[in-house]
């Protein structure tokens, strides 16, 4: 019998009845007014003081790795990095260079590389296909650290580089054997067609020598560039995802509900507290709110920072949770909204529940690590 819920023609009768009854949530408890409100000087309030401060991050480290890149800084680290890859993630040491790149950009970064034939030939086709994971773990390290070092946690954000660094390889290697589990064949040397990043190779080649300072202005400026290109993009995940998961999260004001920003029903929090003991026991989330940056994080790990600071001024965050944030931010890095294009991109849109699978355990391990790790650290 076919699945009545694969059926377009009711699609929009499914979306009305789901997009009422959130709604109707929020209005029944809050007050329609208040809702409305709330919903607006949410979203405001998260452009202005969390969005453009993720912009100024995005633009500052953006200039920094371009300018790591144009002085052959990158290429040092991957060289450095290398012999890694091998033992913990399975794959060429030229992947190197794509991990280096996610964590100064954004996860895409990291296909960009693979549709290169002169970067690709190093892999069997399981590996090739395995890199969206280890790609996606590092996906915008740097301003996930930084933002956390600015928040005034630079500890706890470095223990959770760690922890999303073994998040990388759990994520990478159960990735690879659930493909070579459903594509035996794919133990074979990976063949992809000629993509643009060789003619980005020949324009590299034949660019003449520039001048010193120029060579550092066009870097910063370019890299600048490409920070506010992220800061613009990440902007409708924020305010769209990030205020309703507020919203769904926050209870009332002091004087009740008022239409102000930050107000909402406290659902998640309540369905968390029904298992509140595995969260605390995993994580050592003593707040059950604080479940909301991990799910964001799941879509967009941009969204997931917004939340960061109500948090603090909440008084819920404290130098474990900071870790743990950093951990699955980092190595989850909106899998869930990037992994499909990634995929799609290589030709393998078919593998992806197998790569989304293991990136899921990889992000709770990598959460479960930063937590015992900032305990051990804090017992000396």
């Amino acid at each position: 019998m076919k699945n009545i819920f694969s059926n377009k023609k009711l699609e929009p009768l499914y979306f009305t009845v789901v997009f009422f009854l959130i709604f109707f949530a929020l209005g029944y408890k809050m007050g329609t007014p208040n809702m409305l409100n709330t919903l607006m000087n949410t979203a405001y309030s998260l452009l202005t003081d969390t969005v453009l401060y993720i912009m100024g991050i995005s633009v500052l480290s953006g200039a920094l790795g371009k300018l790591l890149e144009e002085f052959g800084v990158v290429g040092v680290l991957e060289k450095i990095l290398r012999p890694l890859m091998k033992p913990f993630w399975n794959l060429p040491g030229v992947a190197a260079l794509g991990g280096v790149l996610t964590f100064l950009s954004d996860n895409p970064a990291i296909i960009t590389l693979a549709k290169d034939r002169n970067f690709s030939k190093y892999f069997k086709k399981y590996q090739l296909v395995s890199i969206t994971n280890f790609g996606t773990s590092f996906g915008m390290g740097l301003i996930v650290i930084v933002f956390m070092a600015g928040r005034g946690y630079s500890g706890p954000a470095l223990i959770g580089f760690a922890g999303a660094f073994i998040g990388s390889v759990i994520s990478t290697r159960i990735a690879q054997k659930l493909i070579l589990k459903a594509k035996p064949d794919f133990i074979e040397d990976a063949v992809l067609q000629k993509g643009a990043m060789d003619e980005d190779v020949k324009e590299e080649e034949t660019a003449t020598e520039e001048g010193l300072l120029l060579r550092i202005l066009n870097s910063l400026l370019d890299g600048g560039k490409s920070g506010v290109d992220l800061g613009l993009a990440i902007i409708p995940g924020v305010l769209t995802i990030s205020t309703f998961v507020m919203m769904f999260t926050f209870g009332p004001g002091e004087n009740g509900y008022t239409g102000a920003a930050y107000e909402g029903i406290g659902l998640l929090p309540a369905l968390a507290e029904k298992v509140g003991f595995v969260f605390e026991w995993l994580f050592g989330f003593t707040n059950t709110e604080l479940v909301a940056f991990p799910m964001t994080a799941m879509g967009a790990v941009g969204a997931a920072l917004g939340l960061v600071p109500t948090f603090q001024e909440s008084g819920l965050i404290d130098g474990n949770a900071i870790a743990v944030f950093t951990a699955m931010g980092m190595c989850w890095s909106g899998y869930l909204s990037t992994d499909t294009a990634m995929l799609d991109s290589l030709g393998y849109r078919e593998l992806t529940p197998k790569t989304i699978l293991a990136h899921t355990i990889g992000g709770l391990c990598a959460g479960i690590v930063a937590h015992w790790l900032f305990v051990v650290v804090n017992l000396f």
